[in-house]
């Protein structure tokens, strides 16, 4: 990749576009914006450019295009498999300031924001309208562009689906600096390929979002979870599948281990009820109709405790409890990282039917590598999040072991029909297991797909294919 070396001239016209005060160079850059949030990639821009119109990046990327310059895209930077990172150097277009939101549409049920709107504030726009986004993933201070760019999942999409199902419209940025429009406030569109969705989840290799429309629907009324603590692991996990089968879809069916609730609790300093037993399901149901979800409730409890050998079930229906439960389940992957030196995270998602089986390989493979790997998942829709922990391992033996688990892992979760990723994407880091997976002609149908957008391949160069 015969990228351009950047130079003064560059970083004039730059700073002609967007000001002296929204572009740092070569050493005043700070090391934050070199890696995402998990840190196991690693690459200096040469320039990062604070943007907050498209104009702008129309602008930059007709001259990033001209010159052969490298561009990566960066939102919050919470991201863990190193898709923001430049590993080329160039261009860091950081859209974060890019965080208006421009519509709130109460007829066509739709909500537009720019990209570096936080997941919070648009839960705070729409809830206090009596409206709903239903993607719930875990980081709350995410922008949405970099949601919609991984396609980011969350507890609650067993019941609701990920972000793709909640995206009506996209406009974007083409490399060489065009604003197309993908969608609209339509709710149904076959006019053509659906280029919208390969925008999404493509990880900022295709195209530059800059506007998102965004489905909404009236707010579920009522919100009761119940926790089901069970003898062992394996009735926990197993019950999740038949729980959806034998009855209504719950809006999110978690799972907790003794172990990683110690490690969130130690973390927050707080505690959550009944926190004594083995392993655990904590299952949500949403609703408008009262009776109903009561209904619910009831059938679910029967069910987890006559069939399911559950030993009891809690219910978690004041506030105050349920703040509780659900920061304790939302503050695992922090709690995790503050236990250790330094992690890496593993994203596979797998059948329902096969967690069981594949967490039973995890834990015989973290005795033969003699290396701590907790882990707790999205059971309801297969989504597992299993993470190395380097402790006192010597940097050496720690890549070793990664690389080595990391391959046996994937290896097994393919025999089970798993994928490599659920939420996180593919980026820099999952890449070689994506490659293992998916065969040579899907990743030709892939980088034919990168060049037709891309032909210089100047954006977010390396990651993905």
């Amino acid at each position: 990749m015969n990228y351009k070396k950047m130079d003064q001239s560059d970083f004039s016209y730059l700073k002609s576009l967007v000001g002296n005060e929204q572009i740092r160079i070569h050493n005043e850059i700070e090391k934050d914006f070199s890696h995402d949030e998990l840190g196991t990639v690693f690459g200096f821009p040469e320039a990062h450019v604070t943007v907050i119109e498209k104009s702008h990046i129309q602008a930059i990327m007709k001259y990033a295009y001209q010159e052969n310059i490298p561009v990566t895209v960066r939102g919050s930077g919470t991201g863990l498999v190193g898709a923001c990172v430049p590993l080329y150097g160039g261009i860091l277009l950081d859209t974060s300031k890019m965080n208006r939101i421009i519509e709130l549409d109460k007829t066509n049920l739709t909500l537009r924001v720019e990209p570096g709107v936080l997941l919070l504030d648009i839960y705070e726009c729409v809830e206090k309208e009596g409206l709903f986004y239903a993607p719930d993933p875990g980081e709350k201070t995410a922008t949405i562009g970099g949601n919609i760019s991984t396609n980011a999942g969350g507890m609650r999409a067993v019941k609701y689906g990920v972000t793709r199902d909640w995206v009506r419209g996209l406009e974007v940025i083409t490399p060489d600096g065009e604003l197309i429009t993908l969608g609209g406030k339509v709710v149904k569109n076959s006019t053509g390929y659906a280029l919208k969705d390969l925008i999404i989840g493509s990880e900022g290799t295709l195209g530059i979002i800059v506007e998102a429309t965004l489905k909404l629907i009236p707010k579920p009324k009522k919100t009761i979870s119940l926790l089901v603590p069970f003898k062992n692991r394996e009735d926990a996990i197993s019950a999740a599948p038949r729980l959806i089968m034998d009855h209504v879809i719950p809006t999110a069916v978690e799972f907790l281990e003794k172990q990683s609730l110690q490690y969130s609790e130690e973390f927050l300093g707080k505690k959550i009820p009944h926190n004594n037993f083995e392993a655990y399901l904590l299952i949500s149901y949403d609703g408008n109709n009262e009776q109903a979800i009561q209904e619910d409730i009831e059938i679910a409890s029967s069910l987890c405790v006559n069939q399911y050998n559950a030993i009891d079930v809690f219910l978690v229906d004041t506030e105050e409890r349920r703040t509780s439960v659900w920061n304790v389940r939302g503050g695992f992957l922090e709690a995790i990282k503050s236990s250790t030196s330094e992690i890496d995270e593993c994203d596979v998602v797998l059948p329902r039917s096969n967690i069981g089986a594949f967490l039973e390989y995890v834990r015989e493979l973290s005795q033969t590598l003699d290396i701590r790997i907790p882990y707790f998942g999205h059971v309801g829709d297969g989504n597992l999040h299993i993470y190395f922990c380097k402790d006192d391992l010597t940097d050496d033996m720690w890549k070793e072991k990664v690389n080595k688990g990391f391959s046996l892992m994937y290896d097994k979760a393919f025999t089970y029909g798993g994928l490599v990723s659920g939420e996180h994407g593919i980026g820099f880091a999952k890449r070689e297991y994506m490659v293992k997976l998916l065969g040579k002609k899907q990743l030709e149908m892939m980088k034919g797909i990168k060049k037709t957008f891309d032909p210089k391949n100047i954006l977010n160069p390396g990651k993905v294919v």
